[in-house]
């Protein structure tokens, strides 16, 4: 293989000097011919280069007057085809061939002074003059050519679009169970129809996007639609009632046909009490033991303060869910839970302490729970048992509206939405402008509900969650963990990682996280990005680089794993467009899980579609009156517990010494 060295550039150089000097005595033998009898009068001629001017006549070199010019010329452009010059990026070709083109035209427009009415010696020392001129143009244009760098990048893809795309999936695969999304990607530059496939959502999926990049619009509308038409029973938290209730609701009524057992449809709704029903999430016959009770203590005082979900086991946050859990618990023992709703706990918490205390006294179950109330109480000791009881007593108190009494005290139905002889659709919708009230109470209403559906042998059901942080579920993580098996699928729509470690605390959440199978992401920014485009994995990307010295320039192209989606794509994404990976089954096994895609939607058929919904029909007449009436039974209630109960204590010697005076 033949090396560069420095003796063969020395030769190179040598021999095209020697052509650029054949180039000039060339064009001086022009001028010496043409104007001889100038360089006569001037004195410039002798015998030796007459003889030799003879010789090289005989050549033909002079039988026309360009020949020699040519000549000249060609042998100029030879010189300058091994020329190196020293490269840089702002010489273009555009200054370079102006300068040959005003070159050529002087040289070969100089022949104008032979033909103008001058003296003659004037016209050959205009002529000698304009044609060098031209002559050295031509060479510096040359010299020019020879620095521009003719090796360039590829700038016409600048943001690195093309370099970062790669193979999707393209099949439908379907089952009993899928979400399948219709889509388009680019691959290099061509656009190509793709599927985003979720075939197992029971192993969870994430939605998420800053608000109007489209997660209910493109995602979560089709998860409720295609999984209402497979049959599933189904829970939505609608967070902005009623956006996606009334998607729920009119897919119902045109589907409800093909299930075996015709699902029912329910509303939880706070704010238009004709359109909700009632329904008791404390229901006697779905608490079993006081495990119930203490869980859902828990949740509905974490989701009042949201602070304490970071600070559970301290003293000040364990001693009211104990206490609220007596509460219920009593509740649920008295009477074989007659009175066992939220509203009747709410007011009894509110009683004297000499009564409820002596109430709560005659539950052997309970005992252990309220012994330090109790002994703290007797020993005078206020400063410490207001500490421990009066952060649930206010953030109970905040619970206490005749709306919410009335729709938390009655049974129209029961929370096991996918029962098999029993199956629902189930809808609760929230207020962003009452978030922390209606949070912890539709809080309460799902932690029972998942309690109930995360059985064997139960129907296939679907939990949709839109804007998840705004609820709290203490043992989420463990639903999606367990409830596969049961064929639970959850799908939680959320904005941020930050907003879930916000409301969760950060351990909880990136438990979420981490065991969610399928994530379908649109536009969202920092560290949520960040960690996305980690989780996408890498591509093979081509790599180009440009260096440049003195007398050359070399490119050097490889092969390099790159993000597959960078962060910052992930952070300038259109409405619409969404990146993500999907989980597969051990028998469907699908090779391309990672998507950048385009999300397709047919925008005239469900703008047709929506203008053809029906409005939620009403649930039943209802007035302020038989809601004030509701609200104030509920206190009676308790007044007459705690009357009926003191005045069986005090009639018997064998239990009157539970009887608190103080």
């Amino acid at each position: 293989m033949a090396m560069q060295t420095g003796e063969n550039d020395q030769a190179l150089r040598k021999i095209l000097d020697m052509t650029r000097l054949i180039s000039i005595l060339l064009l001086g033998m022009h001028f010496y011919y043409y104007g001889y009898n100038s360089f006569k009068n001037w004195k410039l001629v002798s015998p030796f280069s007459d003889r030799l001017l003879q010789n090289i006549y005989t050549t033909g070199l002079f039988d026309t007057f360009l020949r020699s010019k040519f000549f000249a010329l060609g042998f100029l452009l030879i010189s300058l085809l091994g020329a190196k010059g020293r490269k840089t990026e702002k010489l273009k070709y555009k200054t370079a061939f102006t300068y040959i083109i005003a070159g050529l035209m002087l040289y070969f427009g100089s022949y104008l002074f032979l033909i103008t009415a001058m003296e003659i010696q004037t016209k050959v020392i205009g002529y000698i003059l304009s044609t060098s001129i031209g002559f050295l143009i031509v060479l510096s244009g040359g010299t020019l050519l020879s620095r521009i760098i003719q090796k360039k990048l590829n700038h016409k893809d600048i943001f690195n679009k093309e370099n970062e795309t790669f193979p999707q999936e393209e099949r439908l695969i379907e089952n009993e169970y899928s979400i399948n999304l219709t889509a388009q990607y680019y691959l290099k530059d061509k656009l190509r129809k793709s599927w985003i496939n979720i075939i197992n959502p029971f192993r969870a999926l994430m939605v998420l996007g800053t608000p109007g990049s489209g997660k209910s619009y493109f995602v979560i509308r089709h998860v409720i639609t295609q999984h209402i038409k497979k049959g599933f029973s189904m829970f939505v938290y609608d967070f902005k009632f009623d956006d996606l209730s009334i998607i729920a609701y009119n897919t119902w009524l045109k589907n409800k046909h093909l299930y075996r057992v015709e699902p029912q449809f329910y509303i939880i709704n706070f704010d238009d009490l004709s359109r909700t029903h009632r329904c008791n999430p404390l229901d006697p016959k779905s608490m079993t033991d006081i495990t119930d009770a203490s869980e859902s203590a828990r949740t509905i005082l974490l989701g009042l303060n949201r602070e304490w979900i970071k600070k559970q086991g301290d003293f000040f946050v364990e001693s009211p869910i104990n206490f609220l859990t007596a509460i219920i618990w009593y509740l649920r023992k008295y009477k074989d839970g007659e009175f066992c709703t939220l509203p009747h706990v709410i007011e009894l918490m509110q009683m004297d302490y000499d009564s409820l205390f002596t109430l709560l006294r005659t539950e052997k179950e309970i005992e252990v729970l309220i012994n330090p109330f109790v002994s703290a109480y007797l020993a005078d000791v206020m400063e410490q048992l207001e500490g421990q009881i009066a952060s649930a007593k206010i953030s109970m108190a905040r619970l206490s509206s005749a709306q919410l009494y009335y729709v938390l005290s009655g049974n129209d139905f029961t929370l096991d939405i996918n029962n098999p002889l029993d199956p629902k659709i189930v809808c609760m919708g929230n207020n962003p402008q009452k978030i922390q009230t209606y949070g912890a109470v539709l809080s309460l209403y799902v932690s029972r509900l998942i309690k109930q559906i995360n059985q064997k042998e139960k129907l296939k059901s679907s939990l949709i969650f839109d804007e998840f942080p705004t609820i709290y579920l203490n043992n989420m993580d463990s639903l999606i963990a367990t409830a596969r098996s049961n064929k639970v699928a959850t799908c939680l729509g959320i904005q941020d990682f930050s907003q879930l470690r916000k409301d969760y605390g950060r351990e909880q959440a990136d438990v979420i996280l981490n065991i969610t199978g399928n994530i379908i992401s649109g536009q969202v920014t920092g560290d949520t990005a960040k960690q996305l485009s980690e989780r996408f994995g890498k591509i093979m990307q081509d790599r180009e680089s440009l260096s440049i010295n003195s007398a050359d320039i070399s490119i050097s192209r490889s092969k390099q794993l790159e993000s597959a989606v960078p962060a910052s794509k992930i952070s300038s994404l259109s409405s619409g467009e969404f990146v993500g990976v999907v989980a597969d089954n051990p028998d469907c096994k699908i090779e391309l899980k990672t998507f950048h895609s385009e999300i397709i939607n047919d925008h005239d058929a469900l703008k047709k579609e929506q203008e053809a919904y029906l409005e939620i029909a009403p649930v039943r007449r209802i007035d302020t009156v038989i809601v004030q009436r509701n609200y104030l039974q509920i206190k009676q209630d308790i007044q007459d517990i705690v009357n009926s109960e003191m005045e069986r204590l005090l009639n018997d010697p064998a239990l009157c010494h539970l009887v608190i005076k103080k």
